[in-house]
């Protein structure tokens, strides 16, 4: 009995998805957006621009992919010519030059709800859960954002995405990941009974 095949990565997934736009199945463009806006808002921030320059570098990929579909050659590809398009444009709007490291990121993301109205709704644990990620370094949440919005990440895509050696990214997860649980372990109202 063979072992089952693993899950497909996030860029198969997306570059199936496209090749069936590119085939006229224009409904499928909305499934690329879904799986690939997450990595492209991280790569847009962690270039250093803030969160409105971000949306607009972010659009403008999507808006040059759709005018521009058939110049990826190989569907598979298109999450880096997706990275590599946000990365260029972020670079044009603030005249970064591709050396430089970015020297801020933020905790949020357009598909997060950190409204007043939605922390009213989280229970205890998920309060005193945010409360712990927000003290997290940046790169932790950075990474952690772009790991938690893939059901299975792409190593390579999250290297690209966020300028990060393909192998630290298992290390410095479990190091991120660590932090979190050691913090939690530490709070007594992580898990109380309310």
């Amino acid at each position: 009995m063979s072992a089952p095949a693993a899950p497909d990565s996030l860029a198969v997934r997306a570059g199936r998805a496209f090749a069936a736009y590119r085939a006229g199945e224009s409904g499928r463009m909305a499934e690329v957006v879904q799986l690939l806006n997450p990595v492209l808002w991280r790569t847009a921030r962690s270039q250093g621009t803030d969160a409105e320059t971000a949306a607009d570098v972010v659009q403008v990929a999507w808006l040059r992919l759709v005018e521009h579909a058939d110049r990826v050659a190989d569907p598979q590809a298109l999450l880096k010519w997706l990275i590599v398009t946000v990365r260029r444009e972020c670079w044009r709007r603030t005249g970064r030059d591709r050396r430089q490291v970015p020297t801020e990121l933020d905790h949020e993301t357009p598909s997060l709800d950190l409204s007043p109205e939605a922390l009213a709704e989280l229970d205890e644990d998920q309060r005193v859960l945010w409360t712990h990620v927000a003290t997290l370094s940046e790169r932790c949440r950075a990474l952690l954002q772009v790991i938690a919005f893939a059901d299975r990440p792409d190593y390579a895509t999250i290297s690209t995405a966020l300028g990060m050696p393909v192998g630290s990214i298992g290390p410095t997860r479990g190091r991120c990941l660590d932090t979190l649980r050691r913090a939690l372990r530490s709070d007594t109202s992580w898990g109380a009974p309310t």
